[in-house]
């Protein structure tokens, strides 16, 4: 029986890498070994990215959070406290929503926290 050369897979590999490091510079987008370790680099910094988005936007709702409570004259430990003890179960993606888009809305939540 013939042996099977690996010409074609290879082929298909390294253009597959070739194509991920499109727009690179210089040789990091033609020559397969320096494209190989840019685009393995590149895909660690992706994988990176996407945790560190969960933080930065848990952070920005937050800030956010806690300026329209210091509007509302509470700040921001004393009012998730208080919508806890109150049994309201809305998580921060939301409340920073309402304190950015619905004023009203959120000042309620606030006097509702300040009795429990």
């Amino acid at each position: 029986m013939a042996r099977v050369k690996g010409a074609m897979m290879t082929r298909k590999r390294r253009n597959k890498t070739l194509k991920m490091a499109k727009g690179y510079w210089g040789s990091k987008s033609k020559h397969f070994r320096v494209a190989n370790q840019a685009v393995m680099k590149s895909l660690t910094y992706a994988y990176t990215g996407r945790k560190l988005k969960k933080r930065d936007f848990r952070s920005l709702w937050i800030t956010r959070i806690s300026a329209a409570c210091k509007m509302n004259g509470m700040n921001y430990s004393s009012f998730m406290h208080g919508l806890k003890v109150a049994g309201i179960e809305i998580n921060r993606k939301m409340l920073a929503e309402l304190a950015v888009n619905d004023a009203a809305a959120f000042t309620k939540l606030v006097e509702i926290a300040k009795k429990a």
